[in-house]
């Protein structure tokens, strides 16, 4: 069996759109950094699964999305913080 092409976890869509925000895409971090970022990242979220995205716009609460995106801005902070101690051990 195969899912549909387009079920994607809405938290991907949000999780990408902070970090270029953040510049965080174009920091000189390499791949490696950016996925393993990514995965600690959406590993804290809980999974959203959608097929369309104007779906979440028109039907979510502004108080859903906004908790959602408090819940990506803690992911972030806090893998981030995992990451920059882990490579402090490396040192």
């Amino acid at each position: 069996m195969k899912l549909h092409d387009d079920i994607h976890n809405y938290y991907e869509k949000l999780v990408v759109d902070k970090l270029d925000s953040m510049n965080i895409t174009e920091n000189n971090q390499d791949s490696d950094y950016l996925a393993d970022l990514c995965c600690l990242i959406l590993n804290q979220l809980p999974p959203r699964y959608i097929r369309y995205e104007v779906d979440m716009a028109f039907y979510m609460p502004q108080a859903e999305r906004l908790q959602m995106e408090l819940n990506v801005d803690s992911a972030i902070r806090s893998s981030m913080k995992f990451l920059e101690e882990r490579d402090k051990r490396k040192v």
